[in-house]
């Protein structure tokens, strides 16, 4: 009865915490100290306290060794600014409580138990949860932010609407190459859902580089030939797909020039506080300052098209960061020495803070109540392929 009491406090005080750290990350920006740092001893000492009634030492050690890993885990991706401090924080906060999947929920639905577990230790379910959860999360805050106080974003958003026509294309070019597949799979010995994806996509390239008229021609011999074949099929499948093209444009659009326009402002030297982050590095090179916030990819295609290598080594000696920690004074203060001398603009692109601990708190939600996403999803492709 004991035992249960201290798991069910355990999740109670981790959803709490959660939940307040998601409101103080939504409302001023940080994840502070005072709450995080207390709910991790509080996490040790329950633990040690359960790990003493059921005699249990290793309940206690696997405890402090998960919290150190996920800790040393955040580390590492604050340290590569894929994590902000009080993200790695509550991470490590809530596997200091919840440091093995809870016992409490237990269900079954269409024969498959519930929550799904994984062989992996319940901190890293949390972990990969909360990282699919912040998709629908960003797209709501970024929507959010355009509709309050980036209106002039909304045409941009609502392009893919505007765009219905070449949607409509679009669907009816894959649905001609769909059956199409399905014409030419039929004289195959062999059925591979594989190799029949692999020629839908050829066979939609294929038909889209085709003239306009000699396209519009070969699409309505198929589509009338799929209508006749199977007419609720052939009508569902094309809606299907044209408002698929329609809804991932749209979240193109959102994710991406949207988004950086969204989450970013334009500010001078004397804007700049302590705990704003760059939108990019800055870099020097000699006696040249300049921001580069290019990818991977995108210094490989700069390869490619100059011959020049050398940027795929070495892009200068970094003087600023664009780490989610933020700006420190001493290098606001390098900034504006720089703009004095006339290095660089007075011109700085912030990215404001992208709230991550709700996607914490929905994260550990749905590890709770359904269980590990990433399982979930590969007993759905078994299923599947």
């Amino acid at each position: 009865m004991i035992l249960m009491v201290i798991e069910l406090l355990s999740v109670f005080i981790a959803l709490l915490a959660c939940f307040y750290a998601s409101y103080s990350d939504i409302k001023r920006g940080i994840i502070p100290n005072r709450l995080t740092f207390p709910v991790i001893g509080l996490g040790l000492l329950l633990n040690g306290a359960r790990a003493l009634m059921e005699s249990d030492p290793w309940i206690f050690i696997y405890t402090a060794i998960f919290t150190a890993g996920i800790f040393a885990l955040g580390y590492i991706l604050w340290r590569m600014v894929a994590w902000a401090g009080g993200d790695v924080k509550l991470f490590t906060a809530v596997t200091s409580l919840l440091p093995f999947q809870p016992s409490l929920v237990s269900y079954s639905f269409l024969g498959t138990a519930f929550p799904v577990t994984a062989s992996y230790p319940f901190p890293l379910t949390v972990i990969i949860n909360s990282i699919l959860a912040l998709l629908p999360f960003l797209l709501v805050y970024v929507f959010f932010i355009i509709y309050t106080s980036r209106r002039h974003l909304m045409d941009e958003f609502m392009e893919p609407l505007r765009q219905y026509r070449t949607s409509m294309v679009l669907a009816l070019v894959i649905t001609s190459a769909v059956t199409l597949t399905f014409l030419i799979t039929d004289f195959l010995p062999f059925q591979i859902i594989v190799l029949s994806l692999i020629l839908v996509y050829l066979l939609t390239m294929v038909i889209s580089r085709l003239p306009p008229r000699i396209k519009a021609v070969i699409v309505s011999v198929i589509i009338v030939y799929s209508l006749y074949k199977n007419f609720e099929l052939t009508v569902s499948g094309v809606v299907i797909l044209w408002v698929s093209i329609t809804v991932i444009q749209l979240i193109r659009k959102l994710l991406t020039s949207i988004t950086r326009e969204a989450l970013q402002d334009t500010m001078g030297v004397d804007e700049l506080k302590e705990g704003m982050i760059l939108a990019s590095t800055l870099y020097r090179k000699g006696d040249e300052y300049y921001f580069d916030d290019s990818s991977l990819l995108d210094r490989f295609r700069t390869a490619a098209r100059t011959g020049d290598v050398s940027a795929l080594t070495y892009r200068g000696e970094p003087v600023v960061s664009a780490m989610a920690a933020g700006l420190r004074e001493e290098e606001i203060e390098t900034l504006r020495d720089l703009v004095s001398r006339g290095k660089i603009k007075d011109e700085f692109r912030i990215r404001r803070g992208m709230p991550f601990a709700p996607a914490i708190f929905i994260g550990l939600l749905v590890s709770l109540l359904i269980g590990d996403l990433a399982m979930i999803l590969f007993r759905l492709f078994d299923i599947i392929f």
